[in-house]
């Protein structure tokens, strides 16, 4: 059995539409230690040591929030600057990390088709993420493919309890290690291993 962190980032999550589900579904789900950077940080004063221990005591290291500006709210960044220490993540001595696995569980108002080559945004979502893939690989990480929910700003009620009940089927399946490496390395993203229709309880 895995231990996850959800290390969750929302500057304003009262204004939250779906990532407000996700969290709750994630905060139900046994065995999932959720960290919410902005409640535990309101000064970006981050502890090194406490996430530090944080990341040592866990095996799957998922960061959730939305994707703003192509990336990450600014709390993940400060986060990753100041505990991804040299000589402890990375560099000469540094495996402190090696072996887990990360990856991104994210929300974008956009739907998929406009992350492509031929889309508005030109690049598909495994292209913006390719900062947090290296983060990952230098820290001798696993990075396994990114949940996503697309489209967020016209999705129904029924699909955002659909998307949070998947997410929280996806967790569940980490946790359980029910997911192979053989598994995650042919898909797009993770949802694609939780199908929609297995996670509908409404």
């Amino acid at each position: 059995m895995s231990k996850i962190l959800i290390l969750f980032a929302h500057p304003a999550l009262e204004k939250s539409r779906v990532q407000k589900k996700l969290v709750a579904r994630a905060r139900a789900t046994q065995g999932i230690t959720f960290h919410d950077l902005y409640e535990a940080y309101p000064d970006f004063d981050i502890d090194v040591d406490r996430e530090q221990e944080l990341l040592l005591q866990h095996d799957v290291i998922i960061l959730q929030h939305p994707f703003y500006w192509y990336s990450c709210p600014a709390i993940i960044k400060q986060w990753e600057d100041l505990v991804l220490e040299h000589g402890w993540a990375y560099g000469t001595g540094g495996v402190a990390l090696a072996g887990k696995k990360m990856l991104n569980a994210i929300s974008t108002g956009g739907p998929e088709f406009v992350y492509s080559a031929e889309g508005r945004n030109r690049f598909t979502i495994a292209e913006f993420l390719r900062p947090f893939e290296q983060t990952a690989v230098l820290c001798k990480m696993n990075y396994l493919p990114p949940f996503v929910v697309h489209g967020t700003h016209k999705l129904a009620e029924a699909d955002m309890k659909s998307y949070a009940f998947q997410y929280e089927g996806l967790l569940t399946a980490l946790r359980e290690e029910q997911i192979s490496e053989e598994a995650w390395q042919t898909v797009k993203y993770l949802n694609e291993l939780v199908p929609l229709s297995q996670t509908i309880k409404y």
